[in-house]
């Protein structure tokens, strides 16, 4: 990390827009239960709604501009990863399923062994 992402600016109204997208989001809730006796239908389309208001207050601040170019490069990044083929998927979780199955029954002896151990030390027999 750089200086420069270190020590960014805030927006001058950064902090009252970050005041409303948590009264908006505080409202939802308040909504929600204040008019419960509505329907869930109109109750969630009106939270999706709110929330999409908030959204769109909240990526016009400095940290949502911030947000809005890490998804941007991050997408970036997942378009040159190297993907596994099929059979390459396949035969790496065989492998992971085979070496859980080996894992497990070394400790389940290891459980048995020990269990037994301590029913022969303190003479308890279950």
């Amino acid at each position: 990390m750089n200086a420069s992402t270190e020590t960014q600016p805030s927006g001058s109204l950064d902090s009252l827009k970050w005041m409303i997208v948590i009264i908006i989001l505080a409202g939802i809730v308040f909504a929600n239960y204040f008019y419960g006796d509505e329907s869930v239908l109109i109750r969630a389309v009106g939270a999706v709604v709110a929330v999409v208001i908030a959204g769109a207050i909240a990526m016009q601040t400095v940290k949502g501009h911030n947000a809005i170019a890490f998804a941007k490069e991050s997408r970036t990044e997942i378009r040159k990863v190297v993907w596994p083929t099929r059979q390459e998927a396949i035969q790496t979780t065989g492998i992971v399923l085979f070496a859980t199955f080996i894992m497990s029954l070394v400790l389940w002896g290891l459980d048995s062994t020990l269990f037994w151990i301590v029913g022969f030390i303190t003479g308890l027999q279950v």
